[in-house]
C-alpha cells in the first residue's frame, strides 16, 4: 500500500514540502480521517502535500512500523501527547501531590518521542485542584514544568503547553465527554507568564487558534507579541471546530500574520471537516501558505 501511495503522490505534493523555510504544516490525523489505521492516515497526509502529522495515543502504536511509513513518505512525526489527556488524572500539573506521577509519565513520553523520532510533546495542565488557590496551582505548574524541563533538555525534546477553552458547551472532538470546563490553563496571558517563569528553550506554548478565539479573540495581536514563546499552532474554526472558512476566524489574515512574524514552526490542522477531508486540506494548505 505504501509503494502504491508513493507512486500516486502528485509531484506538487512533494514540491510543496521540499526544503521549504518558514511555516510548516501538519495534520492531527484522528479527526480528519476517522476509522482509518494510523499508517493509512499518514499516507493521506502525504497525499495532501503536508509536511508532518500528529496523533494522540502513542501507546497504541508500533513506532518501527510508523517510522517506516513516515520516512518512506518524507514526513515528520511532529508531536505526540505527553501526559495523556486534558484531564490526566494522577499526572496533572496543578496539584503538587501529582508531581511524581506527572514526571513519571513525562519520562515515558520522552522515551516514546525518541522511538517515534519526534521532538515535541503536548503537555496539558489538567483540571483545577479545587482545594488549592489559583496562586498555589500556578506555582505547582511552574515547579512541575521546571522539573520536566530538565528531563526534556537532556533529550532535546520540547514541551508544548496547551491553552484550552473552558466556555464551549461541547468539545467537538469529544462531544460525548467532558467539555473541559474545569481545565486550568485557559488564558494565554498566564500561559506565556508560565513559560517565562520556567525559562529555557524546551518549553513553549501550543497556541490553539480555536480555543483562544473562544476565550479571548484578538488572535493576531496576541500571536505577534508572543511569537517567540509559541512552539506550535492548532487550526480550527469557531464555532464547531470545522475547517477554516466555515466560521468567524478570518484565517487568511491570521495565516498571513503568522508568516510575517518569521515563525519557523508548525501549524497543525485539527478540525472536523464539513466537506471532503482531502479537499479541505488542499484548500487550507493553499490558504496557509498564501497561494
Amino acid at each position: 500500500m505504501l509503494r502504491r501511495t508513493l507512486l500516486q503522490l502528485p509531484f506538487l505534493a512533494y514540491a510543496a514540502r521540499a526544503k521549504r523555510a518558514g511555516l510548516k504544516l501538519s495534520v492531527r490525523v484522528e479527526p480528519l480521517f476517522p476509522g482509518l489505521a494510523l499508517a493509512a492516515q499518514i499516507e493521506k497526509v502525504a497525499e495532501a502535500g503536508y509536511d508532518g502529522f500528529e496523533f494522540g495515543d502513542w501507546r497504541a502504536s508500533d513506532a518501527r512500523a510508523i517510522n517506516a511509513v513516515k520516512n518512506g513518505l518524507g514526513l515528520e512525526c511532529v508531536c505526540i501527547v505527553g501526559n495523556k489527556s486534558v484531564n490526566p488524572k494522577g499526572m496533572g500539573l496543578c496539584d503538587p501531590s501529582e508531581r511524581e506521577g506527572f514526571l513519571a509519565e513525562m519520562r515515558a513520553s520522552i522515551e516514546a518521542a525518541k522511538r517515534f523520532e519526534c521532538s515535541r510533546l503536548v503537555v496539558l495542565s489538567g483540571f483545577k485542584a479545587a482545594h488549592l488557590s489559583r496562586a498555589a496551582q500556578h506555582a505547582s505548574i511552574v515547579e512541575g514544568l521546571k522539573r520536566a524541563h530538565e528531563l526534556c533538555a537532556r533529550a532535546g525534546v520540547t514541551m508544548i503547553l496547551e491553552v484550552i477553552n473552558t466556555l464551549a458547551a461541547v468539545e467537538p472532538l469529544n462531544p460525548t465527554g467532558n467539555n473541559h470546563a474545569d481545565y486550568y490553563l485557559d488564558r494565554t496571558g498566564e500561559a506565556f507568564a508560565i513559560v517565562r517563569e520556567v525559562g529555557g528553550e524546551y518549553l513553549r506554548i501550543l497556541f490553539d487558534l480555536y480555543h483562544v478565539q473562544i476565550m479571548e479573540g484578538n488572535l493576531i495581536e496576541t500571536l505577534r507579541k508572543n511569537i517567540g514563546l509559541i512552539g506550535h499552532f492548532h487550526v480550527g474554526d469557531v464555532p464547531g471546530r470545522h475547517e477554516p472558512g466555515t466560521g468567524e476566524i478570518h484565517y487568511e489574515n491570521v495565516f498571513r500574520a503568522i508568516r510575517e512574524t518569521g515563525y519557523q514552526g508548525y501549524a497543525a490542522m485539527e478540525y472536523l471537516p464539513v466537506k471532503d477531508a482531502m479537499r479541505t486540506l488542499v484548500e487550507t494548505r493553499q490558504l496557509a501558505l498564501g497561494r
